[in-house]
């Protein structure tokens, strides 16, 4: 047996090598003393600022020991040499190092209590360098490949998805959480919502009663907001990305305890950047959109349009209005954000303008589902919510109902199946002005019929004016039904309503 007084560890070249000869990176002696300092005082664990887990140990004896110590700590135990030693007995890498006795000399000297926090670092640093190297190699092999099936375009999203795991500090395999964690979450998330005083636990709309509704956007939600043409799909999708991070800027000046905003990135298939931004400014600047476009305004809106521009000018919302993007595309546009701007919302105007990976056989069906899925893979892995908009069939129109039904989601099924919440967004005065009757003559010879015809008309657009429905077809976490929005439509802002109204006909 060799003297266990050195510290000695497998010296298996295939474990400690890259594949070319070199040693990957890795410090025994930073582990060994870090396992030491745990061992000595098991509070270490708690102070750490680095998230240290057991595959971050690059020699497998220290990742089982780590691993020991943490179910100890976990269920309240003191992890030490003596209450170890059981469970490491008959392990033969530890019979190579002398046995339990191994376990011991870890705690010998107690220099990794002089710096806990910079061996944990110097170990999870080392751990994301291997990581590297791993998606380095990958990356290598997969550009090697040139068969017929190879698109280089995936080869080159798979490693920019894998790079942006090891640039979050996550593994390449995402371990299963344990209940106790997925419970402390939720506890949060319901503090968060009793802490806001009015049950928001997710980002902020800025429409209140739409975060009554649904206790705000939450991450890894995909939320499809669908309506026909016309209905103000873009603009409810604008002022919540503005909202949500108009929300962020305001707590970044004015602090508070809770953040419930976040940057956002808004990708536009259909609109340039510079429409949306006009559509902002308007709204901000309580200006018309149509005296924007057309330059028909007076000095003081112009002032208002400058001093809005100077108030939006840290605003942290993205604007991407690249055309015709794939869903690999828009995956990759997204990490980059996330990573650059640490971006907390995505809004996708819209599903159908997406391209998928030409894999699907010319089926728009199939295409479809791959982009539904995409963006639902998207959330997940990026931990935001995705709002996603989408068109309707026609089906719509041939009803005497105009209202939006789940089955009016066109081209596929697996939209509703793969998100969270579906929302629908329904203007009654939009229909009701396609059947306005004609005017009656000024000079009074119009008959009485059609004079009564053109009030009641007119009567029932006053009382439809500005006012829009938000109807929650879908919900996994709550519950469904509609939502009053009152709709400007001169400064195409969406707001909670400024109206009395039955909240039975709202349920």
């Amino acid at each position: 047996m060799e003297d266990t007084d050195t510290l000695l560890f497998p010296s298996d070249d295939a474990l400690n090598a890259d594949g070319a000869g070199r040693k990957l990176p890795s410090n025994l002696e930073a582990e060994a003393a870090f396992l030491g300092a745990v061992l000595i005082d098991n509070r270490v664990i708690e102070e750490l600022r680095t998230p240290i887990r057991p595959h971050h140990f690059f020699e497998p004896l220290h990742e089982r020991i780590y691993e020991k110590i943490i179910k100890a700590v976990d269920a309240n135990r003191t992890a030490s040499p003596v209450t170890l030693k059981p469970q490491f007995e008959g392990d033969p890498a530890l019979q190579e190092l002398g046995g339990p006795a191994y376990l011991a000399k870890l705690t010998a000297n107690g220099s990794g209590l002089l710096a806990p926090h910079e061996l944990a670092q110097q170990i999870y640093d080392l751990a994301l360098l291997r990581e590297l190297v791993s998606v380095g190699r990958g990356l290598v092999e997969g550009a090697l490949d040139t068969s017929d099936s190879v698109q280089p375009m995936d080869r080159i999203a798979e490693a920019e998805a894998d790079l942006f795991k090891v640039a979050e500090g996550a593994e390449t395999g995402n371990e299963a959480s344990t209940f106790r964690d997925a419970s402390l979450m939720a506890i949060k998330m319901a503090e968060a919502a009793m802490n806001s005083g009015g049950g928001l636990s997710g980002k902020t709309t800025g429409i209140s009663v739409i975060d009554a509704k649904t206790s705000g956007l939450h991450n890894s939600d995909l939320v499809i907001l669908a309506g026909r043409p016309g209905m103000g799909k873009s603009s409810l999708a604008m002022n919540i990305a503005y909202n949500c991070a108009a929300e962020h800027l305001r707590w970044q000046k004015d602090g508070g305890e809770h953040n419930y905003g976040a940057p956002a990135a808004f990708f536009s298939l259909e609109m340039s950047a510079d429409q949306l931004a006009t559509r902002v400014l308007a709204e901000q600047a309580e200006i018309s959109s149509e005296s924007l476009r057309s330059g028909t305004l007076s000095r003081d809106d112009f002032q208002k349009l400058s001093f809005a521009s100077q108030r939006l000018a840290e605003l942290p919302l993205y604007i991407d209005d690249t055309p015709a993007l794939t869903i690999a595309a828009l995956r990759n546009r997204a990490r980059r954000l996330k990573r650059r701007h640490d971006i907390g919302l995505i809004v996708v105007d819209y599903l159908q303008l997406l391209q998928g990976s030409g894999r699907a056989n010319d089926n728009r069906v199939n295409e479809i589902s791959e982009i539904s899925r995409g963006l639902k893979t998207l959330a997940k892995e990026l931990s935001v919510p995705v709002i996603a908009l989408s068109q309707l069939s026609r089906a719509v129109e041939q009803r005497d109902d105009k209202r939006p039904m789940l089955s009016d989601l066109r081209e596929s099924g697996s939209i509703e199946q793969d998100a969270d919440m579906v929302w629908f967004i329904y203007r009654a005065d939009y229909y009701h002005l396609a059947i306005k009757p004609d005017d009656p003559k000024m000079d009074g010879t119009s008959s009485a019929e059609v004079v009564e015809k053109y009030r009641a008309w007119e009567e029932k657009y006053e009382e439809l004016r500005n006012r829009a429905t938000l109807i929650v077809a879908k919900q996994r976490h709550g519950s469904t039904g509609n939502v009053p929005l009152h709709f400007q439509s001169e400064i195409t802002k969406f707001s909670s309503p400024n109206w009395k109204y039955d909240e039975n006909e709202f349920r």
